[in-house]
């Protein structure tokens, strides 16, 4: 059962108006402690409203059992048409898109990184029949909290992207949509935690090399680039940077250059801050693609700095959106030119 499904939120609104009406009806009725304890339940109710309503949003929790257990859930086997959607969620196993493309649901048992976590695999129009092709791939990061859902959901990527290729703006491409934590509750920012999941090594090796085994894709590093709103923005470029020789390519909608945690071995301020990598480091033969909302200070600020300070052989490719601040509606417009982008920056598929 979902933790956010309209009769959860049905509930919640019934128990705000009733706590409410009894406490103004019963006002000078009810003794001191009694309207206390009205008013601490109306409180409450209208908290888990609105907790209720930023799960919604931000898809972190898709069950009760997945807030209780924090944990994404794994499945039990690998291939391409097997495996649960995600946590708790009892949807189809693969989604077929109207442009003809599927998005299969699999498990990644992570052997450098320890890490056994789902993934999403989208395959493009043309893949089933076009047996001897090798694709290049996109892998898309989302943001904290969330979950690769807001991508499939909220974001309707499987929509646009076969959009896009029908029409011709974008290759055919595999795009993955991995999780970035085993716990909903551990915010990684895609790194490899001190003393926590080894998320990094999850994303850059375990989930390449899973791809690799399973799909027929393009595994020379100028076929392969990443993409991320908000933290997964910065997961994107981040990940670019450090591993230029996996990743030709890195797109950011309304990212951030410097992580929001303390990564555990002071790398936050170091490694993994990119404004200090770019002063500090030699810059590598990466292409990056920011984009931001004009209202979105933060990212602004954060994807100006790393535009001014990037040099060659590392180049840079800026878009702004007039508004939308840190929101899906902003990152739904910035989307398709983003994929777009990375497709004209990517090899080309194998046929």
């Amino acid at each position: 059962m979902r933790i956010d499904g309209n009769a959860a939120i049905a509930v919640m609104l019934i128990g705000v108006v009733a706590t409410a009406t009894a406490l103004a009806l019963l006002w000078d009725r009810i003794g001191r402690w009694v309207r206390s304890g009205l008013g601490v339940a109306c409180v409450l109710a209208v908290t888990a409203t609105a907790l209720l309503q930023l799960n919604r949003l931000t898809e972190a929790y898709p069950t009760w059992s997945a807030l209780v257990g924090g944990k994404a859930a794994a499945a039990d086997s690998g291939s391409e048409a097997d495996a649960p959607v995600a946590p708790g969620d009892k949807g189809p196993q693969v989604t077929h898109g109207a442009g003809g493309s599927t998005v299969a649901a699999v498990t990644v048992a992570g052997k450098a990184s320890g890490i056994t976590m789902p993934l999403y695999v989208y395959l493009p129009p043309g893949y089933a029949k076009d047996v001897h092709a090798r694709y290049p791939v996109i892998e898309a990061t989302h943001g904290f909290p969330g979950s690769p859902r807001t991508w499939l959901r909220r974001l309707d990527v499987q929509s646009w992207l076969d959009r896009e290729i029908t029409a011709g703006r974008m290759a055919p491409t595999v795009v993955l949509f991995p999780y970035q934590t085993p716990k909903s509750l551990v915010d990684t920012e895609c790194t490899d935690l001190a003393r926590g999941p080894k998320s990094e090594t999850y994303l850059t090796v375990d989930v390449p090399d899973y791809v690799q085994t399973h799909y027929r894709v393009r595994t020379d590093r100028a076929a392969w680039g990443l993409i991320g709103y908000s933290a997964g923005g910065y997961c994107s470029i981040n990940l670019a940077l450090r591993h230029s020789g996996e990743f030709a390519a890195g797109a950011s909608l309304s990212g951030y250059a410097t992580p929001g945690i303390d990564v555990g071995d002071g790398s936050q301020v170091t490694t993994n801050n990119d404004v200090w990598r770019l002063t500090h480091l030699p810059q590598p033969p990466v292409s990056l693609y920011l984009a931001w909302a004009n209202d979105d200070t933060a990212t602004r600020r954060a994807s100006l700095t790393v535009d001014r300070l990037a040099k060659a052989p590392l180049s840079v490719t800026t878009a702004v959106v007039a508004r939308g601040g840190h929101s899906d509606a902003a990152w739904q417009e910035m989307e398709a030119p983003a994929f777009d982008w990375l497709s004209a920056h990517l090899a080309r598929p194998l046929f």
